[in-house]
C-alpha cells in the first residue's frame, strides 16, 4: 500500500522554527517528485514547494522564499521542509505529495497524499 506520512508539525511562536518529515511507505520515492502543501482554515489548498525526483531542481512559492528549505533523502524515502522565520499566516494544516516532475506547485498534478500534520504560529 502506497503511503505517505507527515510529521513534525505543531505550536511554534512568531519567528521560531519547525522542520516537517514525510516519510514514504511501500513504494520508492526515487521517480517521484515531492511537493508540500498548506491549507489553511477555510481555504484552498496552495503549494509551499516541490523538489523533482533526483533533488536537481526546487520550486519555493512567493510567500515562503528565503524562509523554508526543501531537502530529500531517498536512500530513507524521506523529504524534509525546514521551516524558518515562521509566521502567523503560515498557520495551517501542511500535506506532502508525491507526483511527476513536470507538476510544480499545482495540487491536482499529485497523485499520492499524506494526511496531513497541523502547523500553528502564534505566541
Amino acid at each position: 500500500q502506497l503511503q505517505l506520512v507527515e510529521s513534525g508539525g505543531g505550536l511554534v511562536q512568531p519567528g521560531g522554527s519547525l522542520g516537517l518529515s514525510c516519510a514514504a511507505s511501500g513504494f520508492s520515492l526515487d521517480y517521484y517528485a515531492i511537493g508540500w502543501f498548506l491549507q489553511a482554515p477555510g481555504k484552498e489548498r496552495e503549494g509551499v514547494s516541490c523538489i523533482s525526483s533526483s533533488a536537481g531542481s526546487t520550486y519555493y512559492a512567493d510567500s515562503v522564499k528565503g524562509r523554508f528549505t526543501i531537502s530529500r533523502d531517498n536512500a530513507k524515502t524521506t523529504v524534509y521542509l525546514q521551516m524558518n522565520s515562521l509566521k502567523p499566516e503560515d498557520t495551517a494544516v501542511y500535506y506532502c505529495a508525491a507526483g511527476p516532475n513536470t507538476a510544480g506547485l499545482a495540487p491536482m498534478e499529485f497523485d499520492y497524499w499524506g494526511q496531513g500534520t497541523l502547523v500553528t504560529v502564534s505566541s
